[in-house]
């Protein structure tokens, strides 16, 4: 059996919240399955490996982002190439941002994105803090929000959830995250995947197929489930 290769997207810089369990959470749910995979970091300077299933990122701070401006447009043609064949990608908070069109400063300034989806980011005049929870097809999403950015989603592309408690995309129209082919962002810290198993097996089905792999087996969710309602107990 073919190897899933999981990228962990700038590791270094932008991985402040630990959105790395995200990345240790689908690696695991393979090896409980006898599925092989293997993780790799890629930083600044470092080439996309080509036969990538899965590209994981995280959020980190301003100076995290500023570090990685100029190599992510780099790498830009080959994540376009990549989203367009299909490779499954999941970008948290800072690395959502990154992904869409642009990002405009409280000054004005435009910061270029990826381009990867089809959304923009504004700088908020207030930081957006707290639980959140978000109704979406795989259920119930639980997580923590830090940001200031408010993204919008263009016309025609879903999201990847409707917020229920907590702000979520921009605090307006209530919608959280994004997805488009198969690339998904979302705000949703705690790691996102430790408490949505429904989730993390959606994202793993798309990848595994493209080692012939077309369904995967059950496993005991409980404790993950258990997590999920805890969290929804918490005050805002």
């Amino acid at each position: 059996m073919k190897t899933i290769n999981i990228v962990h997207l700038y590791a270094k810089e932008m991985n402040i919240y630990g959105d790395n369990g995200n990345v240790a959470i689908l690696h695991k749910r393979l090896q409980w399955r006898g599925i092989p995979s293997k993780v790799m970091h890629i930083n600044v300077g470092d080439t996309l490996p080509v036969d990538s299933h899965i590209i994981i990122g995280g959020g980190g701070q301003d100076a995290g982002q500023s570090a990685i401006a100029a190599d992510m447009k780099k790498k830009q043609k080959t994540l376009l190439r990549m989203r367009d064949d299909g490779v499954v990608m999941l970008m948290i908070c800072g690395m959502y941002q990154m992904f869409g069109h642009y990002f405009k400063t409280t000054e004005g300034v435009v910061i270029p994105g990826l381009g990867i989806l089809d959304a923009y980011t504004d700088a908020g005049d207030k930081r957006i803090i707290g639980n959140i929870s978000t109704k979406s097809h795989w259920g119930t999403l639980v997580g923590y929000e830090n940001h200031s950015g408010k993204t919008y989603l263009a016309e025609g592309i879903k999201q990847l959830g409707v917020t229920k408690i907590g702000q979520g995309n921009n605090g307006e129209d209530t919608t959280e995250g994004a997805q488009q082919n198969n690339v998904y962002g979302s705000y949703l810290h705690g790691p996102l995947l430790a408490k949505a198993p429904q989730f993390a097996d959606a994202l793993l089905e798309k990848a595994v197929q493209n080692i012939g792999v077309h369904k995967l087996s059950l496993l005991d969710d409980s404790i993950a489930d258990a997590a999920k309602h805890v969290a929804l107990r918490r005050p805002r």
